[in-house]
């Protein structure tokens, strides 16, 4: 399975945004030049987050955007589901009257069970557990540290 664009880049627009949490609305052409994303493209990504109150948008001379939530309040799976158009990988969950097999098919099982454990996964997961991470565990060790830190967040009780 491969994770659209849209969604590789959101999750680093909201892990940007993370990072400068409390500091004040941030322009997203701030963001695509730390990023290195086109801010066209960021519009287009910033307005379903927008939609779900994961950020807030504010005009005039200080205007940018700012999370509604903390860091640790906001899970990645919440953002993928976002942009992903929900926590399913095939279309016959979302869609089930326009697949003719959706009754026999016994992959569908699988593929709905593999969706439930990568977002029950992603879901454990918030932006401040991302914030906490460096360098050398991402190489070394990126799933024992987020289990372990899962283990003692609050938020995944």
């Amino acid at each position: 399975m491969k994770l659209s664009t849209k969604t590789r880049y959101g999750t680093r627009l909201i892990l940007d945004m993370a990072q400068h949490y409390g500091q004040g609305a941030i322009q997203l052409g701030e963001i695509a030049n730390r990023q290195n994303i086109s801010l066209k493209y960021l519009e287009q990504i910033i307005r379903p987050l927008k939609k779900a109150n994961y950020v807030k948008s504010f005009r005039g001379a200080k205007g940018g955007h700012m999370l509604t939530k903390t860091p640790a309040e906001i899970s990645v799976g919440e953002v993928v589901a976002v942009l992903e158009g929900g926590k399913t990988l095939v279309r016959c969950e979302n869609d089930p009257e326009n697949c003719e097999r959706v009754d026999s098919c016994l992959t569908r099982y699988l593929w709905l069970e593999a969706a439930e454990a990568m977002f029950q996964r992603l879901s454990s997961i918030t932006f401040a557990d991302l914030m906490a991470i460096n360098e050398g565990i991402c190489k070394d060790g990126l799933i024992d540290f987020l289990t372990a830190a899962g283990d003692s967040n609050p938020n995944n009780s």
